[in-house]
């Protein structure tokens, strides 16, 4: 796809372009229209899965090892395998229906299976235990099983629609207006993520079947709406040695077209603490929670109060990343998520400073995620998109395949002093503001806000 066509200085003028794609206003508005009804199921999915499954392994009696073992290392290392295969192959499919559509379409049944058999699990394990009897190697054994078949399933064909659906953006929706976008697409998410954590959330440890069907079919039917809705551009032909060559073969170059030029090196490990920043808080704070005798649905509104105050930034966020650029942003926004949890480890002692910082954390957690959004947008070179995307999601997932069981066996051994995680989560922000601060000097280098232009490898 070529570069889109700058916004017409004439105000008057209602056209915007991506390759070969025109929109009028109206065209503009429905394409946002299908690919945000696609993000709330997207987004509900995302925020819903995660905290009612650390909820079911907890009542398997799961360690926090294996929890940060199977919700965070096992999904990481499912990208790491499947991401960079997917995207090379999606940056060079050229079919009747898009190079980015089969493959959000094809996983959407296998996620909702995936969901279905998760919310059957505790049923599953009852039965399968009370048909072995006395030869039963126990429920936590049989239930935690059950769950990591399910648990698989639902991983793997997530991997690759979260791998996809960002380059299908970028492929549909003009340049110019991507941090707006996203500033929408962050605000519908913490629409979802609202409904949930105020809703739903305090019946999560009595109503696993029912959470996780409903949303399976959510995200089921909206997904698939929107992959038939949503039309892509025509594509440059593949060049023919490519077609030609060995199918593994674009995988091999990819790390070399990926990782060696130095700027998308540190912009790749800028991006990688930015957003593992949060991972030690959010995979422990259910269990934190608890340990401080706060139930789940004062959690979960608490949840909702930080998505309420990011929802109202969101499109101002989003704008601010179009006019100041997104790598300005993320460096100072990672500066202060850092200072403020390495704060939060200091002070919070009793549930109410706990909630004070958790929201502090999730509202600035937030922010970060919606100006940097449209980062890869902004710097990736537009041809090789997935790819550049999936390397850097290979550097964040060998992150958190690290941090999240590392973390779970630290708080094993000191006896789950769970104040531990703010330090962990502000010292890899702090990691971060140093990475970020060369990836600006470099991309000053390369021409900046105005003049800069993605560099060949």
């Amino acid at each position: 796809m070529t570069e889109s066509a700058p916004l017409p200085e004439n105000q008057s003028s209602k056209t915007w372009r991506v390759g070969t794609l025109v929109y009028t206003s109206g065209g503009l508005a429905c394409l946002f229209m299908w690919l945000l009804g696609g993000d709330f199921a997207w987004n509900l999915k995302e925020r819903a899965v995660i905290p009612v499954a650390q909820l079911m392994l907890r009542n398997l009696e799961a360690s926090d090892f294996m929890v940060g073992l199977l919700i965070g290392s096992l999904p990481a290392a499912l990208g790491m395998i499947i991401g960079p295969i997917v995207s090379v192959k999606s940056d060079r499919h050229r079919g009747r229906m898009g190079r980015r559509i089969p493959y959000l379409l094809i996983p959407t049944p296998f996620i909702v299976l995936g969901m279905a058999g998760l919310g059957f699990t505790p049923m599953l394990t009852d039965l399968l235990h009370e048909a072995l009897g006395p030869e039963s190697p126990g429920r936590s054994f049989l239930g935690i099983g059950i769950f990591i078949i399910f648990w698989f399933v639902f991983e793997v064909f997530t991997v690759v629609a979260n791998v996809i659906f960002g380059a299908l953006i970028n492929d549909v929706v003009p340049t110019q207006l991507v941090g707006r976008f996203f500033g929408l697409f962050r605000a519908v998410g913490l629409l979802a993520g609202i409904v949930f954590n105020y809703s739903i959330m305090g019946h999560a440890e009595s109503h696993y079947l029912e959470i996780f069907i409903g949303i399976g079919l959510i995200y089921g039917i909206c997904f698939a709406i929107m992959c038939c809705r949503v039309k892509e551009g025509d594509y440059p032909p593949v060049e023919q040695k490519e077609r030609q060559a060995n199918p593994l073969k674009p995988v091999l170059v990819y790390f070399r077209e990926c990782y060696s030029n130095g700027f998308y090196r540190w912009l790749f490990l800028a991006a990688t603490c930015g957003m593992l920043a949060n991972a030690p808080v959010n995979s422990f704070s259910v269990f934190y929670a608890k340990s401080l005798e706060m139930g789940m649905d004062t959690y979960g509104k608490g949840i909702a109060l930080t998505y309420v105050f990011s929802l109202v930034l969101a499109y101002p966020l989003g704008s601010l990343a179009d006019r100041l650029h997104p790598l300005r942003l993320g460096l100072w926004t990672t500066c202060l998520y850092g200072v403020v949890m390495l704060w939060a480890g200091m002070v919070v002692d009793d549930a109410r400073t706990f909630m004070i910082f958790f929201v502090a954390h999730g509202v600035l957690s937030g922010t970060y995620m919606t100006v940097c959004a449209s980062l890869g947008q902004r710097l990736y070179p537009k041809l090789r998109f997935a790819q550049f995307a999936s390397a850097w999601g290979l550097m964040f997932a060998l992150g958190y395949i690290v941090i999240t069981p590392t973390m779970g066996l630290v708080l094993d051994a000191i006896g789950h002093q769970y104040h531990i995680t703010f330090f962990v989560s502000g010292g890899i922000a702090l990691l971060g503001v140093a990475a970020f601060t060369v990836t600006y000097r470099r991309f000053l280098q390369l021409g900046g806000h105005e003049n800069y232009v993605a560099p060949e490898t």
